[in-house]
């Protein structure tokens, strides 16, 4: 049997801060969902997040308790996961993800973009 290697969570901004203010059922999820994608698989619950063209930029949705939850990760890099973003979901109007979250996953996303060029340099 093979075990999958498993990648490094890198983290960006404030998303693991963020994400450690979550109720514990929630984080629980979110974290399934990630050591899912460090070893190279996808949680039943993760996404791709609109407008991020294929499915390089994955979101993880929970409800808990009457609020939504999400946290949105990226594996566009080979050998590891970048944690982009995590939030609570204020708007009650549909589901779409405010532009003010997407405006910082593409912001974050070139930070990690950057990390992940230096990492590769050494």
């Amino acid at each position: 049997m093979v075990i999958p290697q498993s990648k490094p969570m890198r983290w960006i901004g404030s998303t693991l801060d963020d994400l450690r203010k979550f109720p514990d059922e929630v984080k629980e999820v979110i974290g399934h969902a990630l050591r899912a994608a460090q070893l190279g698989g996808k949680h039943q619950n993760a996404r791709p997040l609109r407008g991020f063209h294929g499915a390089g930029v994955l979101e993880v949705i929970d409800d808990f308790d009457g609020d939504t939850y999400r946290a949105v990760y990226t594996i566009r890099f080979a050998g590891v996961v970048y944690g982009l973003h995590a939030f609570q979901k204020k708007s009650k109007k549909g589901i779409e993800t405010p532009k003010s979250d997407i405006d910082l996953v593409k912001q974050r996303l070139k930070v990690a973009a950057e990390d992940y060029k230096a990492i590769r340099r050494g």
